[in-house]
């Protein structure tokens, strides 16, 4: 094999998606829109953000059917034709894009690192700043203390690895959301989104 690549992984899951869409369009018109949507729920959605965050870093291209495939599920949903336009559909739903739906993932995963609530070999593998430094009077040592050190990396293809995507989509994030995150209901969400 001469190059690792999920493209292959990604195509397998969007035609099982598929498959179920072409199926709930045959009683779509029997149920409830509420009905449709938990079973899309159930059904699409589920495989889409399932271990999503091994999605991190791969070229867009790459996501781009799993977006068809939310899109075909928010035109399912409310019952719009092929060509209807579905960004005001998704956004009803709530849904995040693809790119956005992996890069909270991978938040919710440095999340729980953060409050000791990860397996341990996640823990081990990402580090924060303030134990990687522990020279307090450097200009370098004024990030914030919820920050994570990103690791040197020899390849481009490092940058898919959760030590380096994980605490890179999590640094980017204003201070105040890391210290709302620290509120009970996120810290229920997340545990939830992980287990």
């Amino acid at each position: 094999m001469t190059e690792l690549s999920v493209k292959q992984h990604v195509a397998k899951t969007a035609a099982a998606c598929f498959y179920h869409i072409r199926h709930l369009r045959q009683i779509r018109r029997r149920v409830r829109q509420e009905v449709t949507q938990q079973l899309v729920f159930a059904l699409i959605m589920s495989r889409l953000d399932y271990c999503n965050s091994v999605l991190a870093g791969v070229p867009m291209s790459t996501l781009e059917p799993p977006q068809r495939v939310q899109n075909a599920a928010a035109q399912l949903v409310f019952g719009l034709g092929r060509f209807d336009h579905v960004t005001p559909s998704i956004l009803q739903l709530r849904w995040l894009p693809v790119s956005y739906r992996i890069k909270f993932k991978l938040c919710c995963l440095v999340h729980a690192v953060h409050y000791v609530r990860s397996p341990t070999y996640l823990t081990q593998t990402v580090q924060s700043v303030s134990a990687s430094r522990p020279c307090s009077g450097l200009r370098s040592s004024s990030s914030s203390a919820m920050d994570y050190s990103l690791p040197r990396l020899r390849t481009k293809f490092g940058e898919c690895a959760f030590s380096h995507c994980g605490p890179s989509t999590w640094n980017v994030l204003p201070d105040n959301i890391h210290t709302v995150a620290d509120s009970i209901k996120v810290s229920k969400t997340v545990e939830i989104t992980l287990f």
